[in-house]
């Protein structure tokens, strides 16, 4: 079992930035990613980054290149995502995920583990 708690969310202006963390622990000894979805209302949820546990690969929504950047901490077991330039479009909830199945995996099928999810608003 792994459990993941996101933190970090919260109500900034559009142009300001925001920065999520994800806190793993149990069983992290298999992750091979953390990843990062988002879900506006009425919306499926999107993949927005993902980061490999072991050499740090990283790949991004087209939706949030340049302007997010995911990192980790393996001896906190942490991911974190930095959010600059953030406009309205980005609102929503923040999920982070672990995923066991591939380095970048970039589909919630490839996720077994899923945090409580954090949200961020962005206002105009």
């Amino acid at each position: 079992q792994v459990q993941l708690v996101a933190s970090g969310g919260g109500l900034v202006q559009a142009g300001g930035s925001l920065r999520l963390s994800c806190a793993a622990s149990g069983r992290t000894s298999s992750t091979s990613a953390m990843g990062w979805f988002r879900q506006a209302p009425g919306k499926a949820r999107e993949f927005v980054a993902v980061i490999s546990w072991n050499g740090g690969n990283t790949y991004y929504a087209d939706s949030v290149k340049g302007r997010f950047t995911i990192s980790s901490d393996n001896a906190k077991n942490t991911v974190y995502l930095q959010m600059n330039s953030l406009k309205p479009e980005d609102t929503a909830v923040y999920f982070c995920a672990e995923s066991r199945t591939s380095e970048v995996p970039r589909y919630s099928y490839q996720y077994g583990y899923w945090g409580q999810g954090t949200q961020v608003t962005v206002s105009s």
